[in-house]
């Protein structure tokens, strides 16, 4: 546990509480079953200003892993997708306009 002294500039923040690439394990895996045509996975990076950085799409029945990385902090889904990670699983249930 990483144990902060307040108050931090930004970048010190980031940093310090949330590892920036120093502390990164890069352990987290996350499986993505499309359930409808046009999936969209989106990476959103990490750092000061979160930013997409990579895009995928994917069709009825395709499956991808995919890895947080030091660069990617958080994905997003957009259509109707299964996905499976460490706490479990959970539908997506927005539909492709």
């Amino acid at each position: 546990m990483v144990r902060a002294r307040y108050p931090l500039p930004k970048d010190d923040f980031n940093k310090e509480v949330y590892g920036m690439n120093e502390r990164y394990n890069g352990e987290d895996y996350i499986i993505v079953k499309a359930l409808e045509n046009g999936v969209t996975i989106i990476g959103l990076t990490r750092g000061r200003d979160t930013k997409f950085h990579h895009t995928e799409k994917l069709d009825k029945g395709e499956v991808m892993i995919l890895q947080f990385t030091e660069h990617t902090s958080a994905m997003k889904f957009r259509g109707k997708a299964e996905i499976t990670h460490r706490f479990g699983t959970v539908t997506s249930e927005a539909q492709i306009r």
